[in-house]
């Protein structure tokens, strides 16, 4: 089960930090990722993480202004994020891959939070 939380409303500008925790089951875990989906829009890569080591991938949208980190011990993934854009308004979704796909796509992922709403007014 992965659950997540964090989100709310900020003003553009402002910033935020996502959390999601893993509990239940373990997982043979790669990384961890989260991605995000608009109104309207389909689902989008917005960062992700090995779950051993320290590699890291973003999308050029969110470069520079989010960070991602883990505590493997508590089995967390926090998603740091600053400088928030109304176009960053969407329900992010962390995610679990548990193979060797790609970082980058939605396909690669295995389980899935419920999602926690980010809102950012202009």
């Amino acid at each position: 089960q992965l659950q997540a939380s964090g989100g709310g409303l900020v003003q553009a500008g402002g910033s935020l930090r996502l959390s999601c925790t893993v509990s239940g089951r373990t997982f043979d875990t790669y990384g961890m990722g989260w991605f995000r989906q608009a109104p309207g829009k389909e689902r989008e890569f917005v960062v992700s993480i090995y779950w051993t080591g320290g590699g890291t991938y973003y999308a050029d949208s969110v470069k520079g202004r989010f960070t991602i980190s883990r505590d493997n011990a508590k089995n967390t993934v926090y998603l740091q994020m600053h400088s928030l854009r109304p176009e960053d308004t969407a329900v992010y979704y962390c995610a679990v891959k548990t193979n060797r796909g790609s970082y980058y796509l939605r396909s690669s992922y295995d389980y899935w939070g419920q999602g926690t709403e980010v809102t950012v007014s202009s």
